[in-house]
């Protein structure tokens, strides 16, 4: 019967019954079938989010498809936010989600009422996904953050009430440098390097790791001996150090 053949072949082939129409030739080549394909795959699957070995994957390249793809889309949102303002971005992202859902829901009711079949709703197994949040999850993920907000809320201090006057020195030299680099960029061209970065510099670094490593040692050395020589020539290091 229809109903127990694959979705695929069911619209390849043409309909046993002589009351409903051939569809001999009609193959999903639309958006419409390949979100059919997508959601028709990972209906059985559950929804979670990304854990730290699928980040790693993600920015190693290891599925080249699944990181070209958010690598892409990030990069053309982060470049429509620097060529257009944020509610235009925001509203034509939202247009285009509506457009494929709403096409695709069409597209399955057509589907359906030709060959009468009772398949339901294209969505339904992301509807009945609970995606609530639970009280405990929350105070979960509040504690963990309070965590991160008390460490930086303590450096903050240790730096700006110059607990360690090198640390503070470090600090002003890096704002110093952050203006001139604040007069060529904006916000938006920074997070479109850093993006780049990020999905470039690691998959590099695999690859010339060895190379990499001996120049950054030589780097660190020569930083290391300049901090020495700048903190045997301030008064306070030098005297913190004999004590």
């Amino acid at each position: 019967s229809l109903e127990a053949r694959p979705r695929s072949e069911a619209l390849v082939e043409p309909a046993s019954d002589p009351h409903r129409p051939r569809l001999r030739g009609f193959r999903c080549l639309t958006l419409a079938g390949a979100i059919d394909s997508f959601v028709s795959s990972s209906s059985s699957q559950p929804v979670s989010l990304f854990s730290t070995s699928q980040v790693h994957d993600l920015i190693f390249w290891r599925d080249v498809k699944k990181t070209g793809f958010v690598f892409g889309t990030t990069l053309i949102v982060l470049l429509s936010l620097a060529a257009f303002s944020v509610i235009s971005v925001v509203s034509y992202l939202i247009l285009a989600l509506l457009s494929v859902t709403i096409s695709f829901r069409v597209y399955k009711s057509v589907i359906q009422a030709v060959q009468k079949s009772e398949e339901g709703h294209p969505f339904k197994a992301y509807l009945d996904v609970d995606i609530t949040l639970s009280s405990e999850a929350f105070h979960n993920y509040v504690n963990a953050a309070m965590v991160h907000i008390n460490r930086a809320l303590k450096l903050i201090i240790r730096l700006f009430l110059v607990e360690d006057l090198v640390d503070s020195l470090k600090l002003a030299v890096f704002m110093w440098l952050m203006t001139y680099v604040g007069a060529v960029f904006n916000g938006i061209t920074l997070l479109i390097l850093a993006e780049l970065l990020v999905f470039s510099v690691p998959i590099v670094y695999e690859k010339y790791k060895t190379q990499i490593d001996h120049y950054v040692g030589i780097a660190r050395d020569q930083t290391k001996s300049i901090v020495e020589k700048i903190q045997a020539k301030l008064p306070g290091i030098a005297k913190k150090k004999a004590e």
